[in-house]
C-alpha cells in the first residue's frame, strides 16, 4: 500500500466516524431515544471492528492534514445548518459517502473488508430512514394526543354529527374502523370524515384499507401485524401519508421503527368491549416502550376516564379510545377530560 492509499483510508474512516458520532449524539441527548442510540452504537462498533483490520498506526503516520488540499475547499453551506433535518441529513450523507469511499478503496486490498463496509453502508441507509421518520413524527403528534377509533355507524347522519363533535373538541386523530360495512358504504363514511377533518388539526386515518384511504384522501392508514406491511401500505398511499402499526410486544415496537412507521399502537392495555385478545401485555408494555422508543406511541385497549391515569403514569400520554367516547352523551367533553388527565400527569 502506498502512502496515498493510506491517507485516503484514514480520511474516509475519520469522516465516517465523525458523522456517525454527530448523529448518535443527537439521538442520544436530543431525543433520549434508547433504541435508536443502541442501533447507531451497534453500527459504530461494527465500523470500528472493520477498521481494526487495517493498521491504524500506519494510517495515522501517513496523515498530512496541513498538506491536504481539501481543507481549504469549503462549500457555501458547510458552516450553516437550518435545523435538525439539515443537521442529520448532512451527517448521514457524510457517513454514507465515507463508507462508499472505504468500500471502493478497500477493494484494492481486501475484498472481505470491502464487503463489510458495503454492509455498513446499507445499514446506514436504513438507520437514516429510522431516525428521520422518528424525529419528524414526533412533530406530527403532540406529546398529549387523543386518538378516537369509530365504526361507520348504521346512520350516516349520526356518524357525521359524532365526527363533528370530535373535530370541535380538537381530537388529534380519528380512525374509521369497520369490518361490517360494504366497501361503498365505508367509502361514503370515509368521505364524510374527510370533509369534516379537512382544514382542521384532526388527522383522518383508515384502518387496514390503504386502497380506500387513498381514494378518500385520508391522512393515512393503520395496519395490524397480519395486514399490509409499512412498505406495502406506503406503495399504495404514496409519499407524505401516515402509516401506523399495531404492536403487542417490545420486539414488534422495535420492528415498527425499523420499518419506518410514523406511529405505533401499543396494547392491548386493558380488556376492551370492542376487541378480544388472548393476552394483555398491559401497562408493563407501555412502560417498556416509553423507556426505550420515542416514535409516537398510542396506548390502546379499554382505556377510559377511570384508568387513563395509569397509562400516563407509565410514561405514555398519547391514548387511543373508542367506547368511552362513542357511548358518551357528550363525546367532546370526554375528549377534553381525557386530555386534561393526561396533561396533569
Amino acid at each position: 500500500m502506498d502512502i496515498s492509499l493510506w491517507r485516503t483510508l484514514d480520511a474516509a474512516a475519520n469522516r465516517a466516524s465523525e458523522g456517525l458520532r454527530v448523529i448518535e449524539d443527537f439521538v442520544r441527548y436530543g431525543q433520549n431515544d434508547v433504541f435508536l442510540t443502541t442501533e447507531l452504537k451497534s453500527l459504530r462498533h461494527q465500523l470500528d471492528s472493520t477498521l481494526q483490520r487495517f493498521d491504524r498506526l500506519q494510517a495515522i503516520t501517513s496523515r498530512d492534514t496541513f498538506g491536504d488540499v481539501g481543507t481549504t475547499v469549503q462549500g457555501k453551506l458547510e458552516h450553516a445548518r437550518s435545523g435538525w433535518s439539515d443537521l442529520l441529513t448532512a451527517n448521514f450523507k457524510r457517513l454514507q459517502q465515507a463508507l462508499r469511499s472505504l468500500e471502493e478503496h478497500a477493494k484494492l486490498i481486501d475484498g472481505e473488508v470491502a464487503a463489510n463496509f458495503e454492509r455498513a453502508r446499507y445499514l446506514a441507509y436504513s438507520l437514516e430512514k429510522m431516525v428521520m421518520t422518528t424525529v419528524a413524527a414526533s412533530g406530527v403528534f403532540p406529546e398529549v394526543s387523543i386518538y378516537v377509533l369509530t365504526d361507520g355507524w348504521a346512520d350516516g347522519q349520526l356518524f357525521d354529527t359524532f365526527v363533528a363533535q370530535l373535530v370541535e373538541a380538537e381530537v388529534e386523530v380519528i380512525q374509521l374502523r369497520d369490518k361490517n360495512l360494504d366497501d361503498r358504504t365505508l367509502l361514503v363514511r370515509a368521505e364524510l370524515l374527510r370533509k369534516r377533518t379537512a382544514g382542521t388539526t384532526t388527522k383522518m386515518i383508515l384502518n387496514d384499507r390503504a386502497d380506500l384511504a387513498k381514494v378518500s384522501g385520508a391522512d393515512g392508514v393503520h395496519v395490524g401485524q397480519e395486514e399490509l406491511t409499512v412498505s406495502q401500505a406506503r406503495s399504495v398511499l404514496g409519499i407524505g401519508k401516515l402509516v401506523g402499526v399495531s404492536t403487542h410486544s417490545i420486539d414488534q415496537a422495535r420492528q415498527a421503527v425499523r420499518d419506518g412507521a410514523d406511529y405505533i399502537g401499543i396494547g392491548p392495555t386493558f380488556p376492551s368491549g370492542t376487541k378480544t385478545f388472548d393476552a394483555f401485555p398491559g401497562v408493563d408494555l407501555l412502560r417498556e416502550v416509553a423507556g426505550e422508543i420515542t416514535l409516537p406511541g398510542f396506548a390502546i385497549g379499554g382505556i377510559d376516564l377511570g384508568n387513563v391515569a395509569k397509562v400516563s403514569a407509565a410514561g405514555i400520554r398519547r391514548v387511543a379510545v373508542s367506547g368511552c367516547v362513542s357511548k358518551a352523551d357528550d363525546p367532546g367533553m370526554v375528549v377534553r377530560q381525557l386530555r386534561e388527565k393526561c396533561q396533569n400527569m
